[in-house]
């Protein structure tokens, strides 16, 4: 059995149109000790978080409920923070310019969202 994931002093932002999804991401990432900023559904009003509080990382979904948008990924990665993508899809989808964020396909695992927001967020923490 691997030890129980740690991320005190990690702030992640949840960027999820899908209530169950976000707060399954919510209560995960609290219980191990994360921060979390939000669970948004609105790409602006996550950006505008973002902006605020420079989140340690965000998870972000690429489709919140009108077809495909990156917008929020690109503004949130040109601000400084490291994305996880959350999708269900493929990653041939993801432009060219956002290949190298990390990405876990829906439906994910609790232990896979820890290992990515360690991984990719709490390197600095």
């Amino acid at each position: 059995m691997s030890p129980q994931i740690q991320l005190v002093g990690v702030e992640v932002l949840v960027l999820e149109d899908d209530y169950y999804l976000a707060d399954d991401a919510r209560r995960t990432l609290e219980n191990a000790g994360a921060r979390v900023i939000g669970p948004f559904y609105d790409p602006d009003h996550a950006v505008q978080a973002a902006e605020a509080r420079k989140p340690t990382c965000a998870l972000v979904d690429i489709n919140l409920g009108d077809g495909l948008s990156f917008v929020a990924a690109e503004r949130l990665q040109a601000g400084g923070v490291p994305i996880i993508f959350v999708t269900g899809y493929d990653a041939e989808m993801i432009p060219p310019a956002l290949q190298d964020a990390p990405r876990l396909q829906k439906p994910i695992e609790p232990h896979a969202v820890l290992q990515a927001v360690r991984t990719v967020c709490a390197e600095g923490a």
